[in-house]
């Protein structure tokens, strides 16, 4: 996609800070397309919260730059007291969301930075954590596009794939991740068609998925979640393609709540499941899908998601955000450095394992300081 879902805006052509973060609101969409510019954590913290921003990748970027904006606005007049705002900036902003690990991973990384600043004068270091969460966000869409790029090889020219929730370009920083394949595929004159589920209850299939394919030109069916079934025995679907909020260390997966009946059904019908999903979204502190906490969401979301009560006053709700597809229905899980098979403990830990030299990341650190 052309847009940006998110990124750091400099207010000086010259220099990071003092910058502002600017989203999508995907509240708005697919009505309007609006952006929302902000320099307050807790306004960035309410847009996480409330879905402005979404997808695990795009959250984490999201609460980098919230990091970056808490230093911006400490009255701190020295590098200590900028570090304990950060701090306190990231222990808030953890607070938003509990399902997407990428938050937590990212909030992590901007601490570890800020320490390693330590010896800097504030101005400094103000721009030097502005310039990490834009390192941040430019090294989410580059892991993106190489995530479709071993995604694509896992397709043909003419296939039909199947899609839950938003892993496009709107749920990362640009391009996406279950969807990034399919977007290569069109670069490269393939004709490979999406049916969406438009995801109950606040229907980012519909609002978000079939937009953000249209707005590309991809062709793109949109269908309720309960059609899954009838258009795989109709054999209309060679493979399902979905992102991830968290994988366990044994290749669990969290991901929007449908995601596990999506991959009882294509097990029934033997279509291949893949999981997409940057190496930010893996957990390997995590044994297995039941460590992973799931978020429940507001009754209102289910009663009356769009507005409009469809469901009568008082009647108890269950609203898990999430759910956990376990290991045995996912036929593959891919992230920016290649194609995970099963066993996943060991095949994930190999990848994670092929770059725990982390250059580039402490290239950025060093260029940073």
């Amino acid at each position: 996609m052309a847009l940006k879902t998110i990124e750091w805006v400099p207010d000086g052509a010259r220099r990071r800070v003092p910058g502002r973060v600017r989203l999508v609101d995907q509240t708005k969409l697919p009505e309007e397309l609006v952006y929302l510019e902000t320099k307050d954590v807790r306004e960035l913290w309410t847009a996480i919260r409330e879905l402005k921003v979404r997808g695990a990748p795009a959250i984490g970027v999201a609460a980098a730059m919230g990091v970056a904006l808490a230093a911006q606005a400490s009255s701190a007049s020295d590098t200590p007291g900028l570090l304990k705002a950060v701090v306190k900036g990231a222990s808030y902003l953890a607070g938003s969301r509990p399902t997407a690990v990428n938050l937590f991973n990212m909030l992590e990384r901007m601490k570890k930075v800020a320490a390693g600043l330590a010896g800097l004068p504030p101005d400094r270091f103000r721009e030097a954590l502005a310039k990490e969460a834009q390192a941040i966000r430019d090294e989410d869409a580059a892991m993106c596009r190489a995530i479709g790029r071993h995604g694509l090889t896992l397709l043909r020219d003419g296939f039909t794939v199947l899609t839950h929730c938003n892993a496009g370009g709107l749920a990362t920083a640009e391009y996406g991740t279950a969807l990034a394949p399919v977007y290569l595929a069109r670069e490269r004159g393939w004709k490979v068609r999406v049916f969406a589920d438009e995801t109950r209850p606040l229907l980012q299939g519909a609002r978000l998925t079939a937009w953000e394919l249209m707005q590309a030109g991809v062709d793109v069916t949109l269908i309720c979640d309960n059609m899954a079934a009838s258009v795989m025995a109709a054999g209309k679907i060679d493979a399902v393609l979905v992102g991830a909020d968290r994988i366990a260390a044994n290749g669990d997966t969290a991901n929007k709540i449908g995601t596990y009946s999506l991959a009882v059904l294509a097990a029934a019908h033997e279509i291949p499941l893949y999981v997409l999903a940057p190496t930010t979204t893996f957990d390997p502190a995590i044994p297995d899908g039941r460590h992973i906490p799931i978020e429940h969401r507001p009754a209102e979301e289910v009663t009356e998601g769009m507005g409009r009560r469809t469901a009568p006053r008082g009647v108890k709700v269950h609203s898990p955000a999430f759910d956990v597809t376990p290991a045995s229905l996912v036929r593959a899980i891919v992230c920016e450095r290649g194609i995970a098979r099963p066993p996943y403990t060991k095949s994930l830990a190999g990848l994670l394992k092929s770059g725990a030299s982390a250059g580039p990341v402490a290239r950025k650190r060093r260029a940073a300081s």
